[in-house]
């Protein structure tokens, strides 16, 4: 018993020094840490600025040439000559492809001989109805003969015409489907012909924009191949709204002289509208988004000189290359922290660097640094 009670106290002595021994390290380390400074966030930081900008209606669309077809033969043949190299420019008229007539051309041969045949029978018929050598009803049937005939020539010469492709307008060809030898029938596709100067751009609104929009309004657009604006106007408005999306169509002419625009690109279309107005601008990267609200860290001096960034609400509107538009929590003139967001919280010390300010432009290129 009296073994059992010393193991009893050696224990108790052995984990009451354990645990004093942890308490003793927790409270150096809490003392530690209170000791040490507040750490600093490097942060760059944006002056809040107000800009002139004017309200703008935005969309999408896509570029349509103004005259635009997939050729092809009306007829069936083998494919004899190719007149044309792939992406060439042609005018109207220009042949293209011509497919084999050899069999068609014997046919129409053919057919003039009895045409001409037909001719002299109507002749020498008109002689004999004058001296009432044949019946009038004979006359009437060597007629229609020739004429038959006649249309029996024109009909075979239109099927020859249909086995000569011609550019129905001048335009800039795509690359050939064909090859000579090639067998094709009626509706193939053979190459396609765009006339790319000028363009149509075709885009939709929300039925809301109705009145913010005319015919002959300016526009610019935007496409991805190119970093610059290209201008044009509106030109049809479509005259109802689909009930289906509450949209309706718009198209705008847009100039092409250099030929750079293809049919079928993706187009971004700006619109303004009204007159220009002030209004206070903040990066984009300056802006926290969340489900409750849109926030900002303003940054200013405490008492001591430190600098510390104050979490505010605001409220913002238009969006514009990397500046979005404030309407309410910010003033001109305040600074605000531009990076680092996730490193921030409400009364964080901070360190503020240099960096390159934002633009307006839809699609800037900051210089490398």
């Amino acid at each position: 018993m009296k073994r059992f009670i010393l193991m009893l106290v050696a224990v108790a002595i052995v984990l009451g020094g354990i645990f004093g021994f942890k308490a003793f390290v927790d409270q150096e380390i809490a003392e530690y840490f209170e000791d040490m400074p507040e750490p600093v966030v490097t942060i760059n930081a944006a002056e809040v600025t107000t800009d002139s900008w004017t309200p703008q209606v935005r969309a999408i669309g896509s570029l349509e040439a103004v005259q635009g077809a997939t050729l092809s033969f009306e007829a069936q043949g083998i494919v004899k000559t190719i007149h044309f190299e792939n992406g060439a420019r042609v005018e109207a008229g220009d042949p293209l492809v011509d497919l084999d007539t050899t069999l068609d051309e014997a046919e129409l041969d053919n057919l003039r001989a009895g045409e001409r045949l037909a001719r002299r029978e109507l002749e020498r018929a008109r002689g004999l109805i004058e001296r009432n050598d044949i019946s009038d009803s004979e006359f009437q049937r060597r007629v229609a003969e020739a004429e038959q005939a006649q249309a029996s020539v024109k009909a075979q010469e239109a099927r020859i015409q249909q086995k000569s492709l011609r550019a129905p307008f001048a335009g800039e060809l795509g690359i050939r489907e064909v090859s000579v030898g090639q067998f094709v029938g009626p509706g193939d596709p053979i190459v396609v012909l765009e006339a790319l100067q000028p363009l149509y751009v075709n885009f939709t609104l929300p039925e809301r924009r109705l009145g913010e929009i005319a015919l002959g309004q300016d526009i610019r657009v935007e496409v991805d191949a190119f970093g610059e604006e290209f201008t044009g106007e509106v030109t049809a408005i479509e005259p109802r709204v689909r009930a289906a999306s509450r949209m309706f169509r718009v198209q705008a002419l847009l100039e092409n002289e250099q030929g750079r625009l293809r049919a079928g690109q993706f187009a971004r279309v700006t619109l303004d509208r009204g007159e220009s107005e002030e209004a206070v601008v903040a990066p984009q990267t300056a802006i926290r988004f969340a489900p409750w609200g849109q926030s900002v860290f303003v940054i200013a001096e405490d008492d001591e000189g430190q600098l510390r960034v104050e979490q505010r609400l605001i409220e913002t509107g238009a969006r514009r290359g990397d500046l979005v538009q404030v309407l309410d929590g910010l003033e001109p003139g305040e600074r605000i922290a531009a990076s680092g967001l996730l490193k921030l919280q409400n009364d964080s010390p901070v360190e503020i660097t240099e960096d390159a300010q934002p633009d307006a432009e839809r699609d800037p290129r900051p210089a490398n640094r």
